[in-house]
């Protein structure tokens, strides 16, 4: 059975960098693409950043353009999220998914991706 989990969430100060994993199991990393979606609380779950399966073009929401990178290592079945100058508002609970779908719609198409994490939480203190 498919997995993805996350780590690398926590407690953070404004203006500090963390860096998400997500490690997929029983899973050929390379036949999906994968992302991260956030969900602050009281909101919905929210697209944040995508990477297409050999990793050479990525998506970014616009809250997070310029300081959050997104990679991955097919070889390892690993995502990252790499997050820079974070504020209180990048507190969420952050998801990994993966899909065979492009890269460049998963933020529109959340709905429907095949496999999910059960995401890590990440707070951001002023």
């Amino acid at each position: 059975q498919v997995q993805l989990v996350e780590s690398g969430g926590g407690l953070v100060q404004a203006g500090d960098s963390l860096r998400l994993s997500c490690a997929a199991s029983a899973l050929t990393a390379s036949s999906y693409a994968m992302g991260w979606f956030r969900q602050a609380p009281g909101n919905h779950r929210v697209f944040v950043a995508a990477i297409t399966l050999n990793g050479k073009s990525t998506y970014y929401a616009d809250p997070v353009m310029g300081r959050f990178t997104i990679t991955r290592i097919n070889d390892n079945n690993t995502m990252y999220l790499q997050m820079n100058s974070l504020k209180p508002a990048d507190t969420a609970v952050y998801c990994c998914a993966a899909d065979r779908s492009s890269a460049q719609v998963m933020g529109a198409r959340s709905r429907y991706l095949e496999v999910w994490g059960q995401g890590t939480m990440v707070t951001v203190s002023s």
